[in-house]
């Protein structure tokens, strides 16, 4: 039987400028300049500084009118190479603002250095190895990942020798050069497993007492040291608790991800630069945006000057009409950026105003336990803006308070009720989670049973699910791994 049905559905379509302004609400400080940079690289109609301008988009309007009619012009009358010849790059093209020199430093910093692969390539070079040693070396070190680990297996390794190196070699010989590869530094680097990166770090040690049981036990019971099952460490190794405390405490002091220590793998240093800054002024907060995001820019003056001459003109071509369009479309995108960049800097500071009004009891005086429950949609009513502009803002910008640089999110939180039916912040739960696993005693953790009778003692009435995953979003591991000697 054939049905017909009859819907209706309506849908809204943002226009290409909407998605570029949401997209630059987006950026925080730093990227927002480089894409600043960029904007005055791609449009030489866009300049920064101070400059009014008297022509208006009127103007540009006349002139885009004059374009459409005429057919002829006198083309010696305006030489558009002289605006856009490449031969001499004006200072504003080289410039993504102009803030003074007391402004904050501007500067990204890198980590310096050869990268982690070529500085264990440069410690191969000191052992004596045949060429196809050394290519079976460099493979394995090529193999090496971001934390210092070879995770593939050892025949995987061999056939691929021999598709893409053309060495043809067996296990024993790929095993023995990869000892040689976790001769390098750092310590621990080459290793296949968490237990060998240990043991391999244990073993250039200087020998002693706890050394000897520490690569033991990773050795013969390395389950029940990850598992924390310190009893049955102590009757297996036949040892009492202070040895295998001093055990523990060398196995702890290695590191279990040697290739995360190097500073030379050419990886960007996390450099946060803070969008706005929150301060307290007799007893009242005062807000700012960084001047970063507040750029002084205006409309080129000579491509203004460009589009008056051809309204001037008596005679007009073709080609000329072309390029007069040309630089109308740049002037209309200078105009634009302009325009957006306001708008973004108005965003902003509303949002992030609103933010702190809301909060204002928890940044006058740094209490967590004052923050309140604030979801997007709060502050997206409270300032009569879409949820989705808030969460930009809030998921890529940070503000440095009396208190830290933090992350804006981080004060967004849901609520739940207390025993006397008032909402509270899961934040201000979290914390008191914290504080209370941070007071236990670590010889006997508390499980998450015992977490939620405590909470609940306390005026929080909440599951042992809950309570896990409260735990879980705390990165605080389950009891058992908190147990200490």
């Amino acid at each position: 039987m054939l049905k017909q049905h009859l819907s209706f559905k309506l849908s809204q379509k943002l226009s290409p400028q909407q998605i570029q302004l949401m997209k630059l609400i987006q950026l925080p400080t730093q990227a927002f300049e480089q894409r600043l940079k960029q904007e005055l690289e791609e449009n030489p109609a866009l300049e920064t500084g101070k400059e009014d301008l008297e022509t208006t988009s009127d103007d540009y309007d006349d002139v885009y009118d004059d374009a459409s009619d005429n057919e002829t012009i006198n083309t010696e009358d305006i030489n558009i190479d002289d605006y856009l010849s490449d031969d001499e790059i004006p200072d504003y093209r080289t410039k993504a603002n102009n803030y003074s020199s007391d402004d904050e430093e501007k500067s990204v910093p890198y980590a310096a250095g050869i990268s982690f692969n070529q500085y264990l390539i440069n410690q191969l070079n000191t052992f004596y190895l045949t060429d196809d040693e050394w290519n079976i070396a460099e493979f394995l070190v090529g193999s090496v990942d971001e934390s210092g680990y070879i995770r593939r297996p050892i025949t995987d390794i061999m056939d691929d020798l021999a598709f893409t190196q053309n060495v043809y070699t067996d296990e024993a010989t790929i095993t023995k050069i990869l000892s040689i590869v976790q001769d390098l530094d750092p310590p621990g680097v080459g290793a296949r497993s968490l237990e060998e990166c240990l043991i391999i770090q244990l073993e250039r040690k200087d020998i002693t007492p706890s050394i000897e049981l520490a690569t033991e036990i990773l050795k013969k019971s390395f389950e029940h040291f990850t598992k924390k099952h310190y009893q049955k460490l102590i009757q297996k190794h036949n040892i009492t608790e202070a040895e295998l405390k001093n055990a523990i405490g060398e196995i702890e002091r290695l590191n279990p991800k040697p290739g995360g220590s190097y500073s030379g793998n050419n990886r960007m240093t996390e450099h946060v630069v803070p969008d706005f800054a929150i301060r307290i002024t007799e007893g009242e907060l005062e807000l700012t945006l960084n001047g970063r995001n507040a750029p002084e820019l205006h409309v080129s003056r000579e491509y203004s000057n460009m589009l008056k001459g051809y309204k001037e003109a008596k005679d007009k071509s073709k080609s000329q009409k072309d390029t007069v369009m040309f630089i109308k479309q740049k002037l209309d995108a200078a105009k634009w950026f302009i325009d957006a960049i306001r708008q973004r800097q108005q965003t902003l500071f509303i949002t992030m105003n609103s933010i702190m009004q809301y909060q204002k009891e928890y940044f006058l005086t740094g209490d967590e336990r004052n923050l309140r429950p604030m979801i997007l949609k709060d502050i997206a009513d409270e300032i009569g803006m879409d949820v989705s502009t808030v969460s930009r803002v809030a998921n890529s910008k940070y503000v440095d308070t009396p208190y830290g640089t933090k992350l804006i999110k981080e004060y967004f939180s849901e609520s739940m009720k207390n025993e006397q039916g008032e909402d509270v912040s899961t934040k201000e739960i979290k914390k008191i989670l914290e504080t209370v696993i941070q007071n236990e005693t670590k010889k006997k953790p508390l499980t998450d049973d015992k977490l939620a009778a405590i909470l609940k003692e306390k005026g929080y009435p909440i599951a042992r699910r809950t309570v896990a995953k409260y735990r879980e979003q705390l990165n605080i591991p389950v009891a058992r791994m908190r147990k200490e000697i």
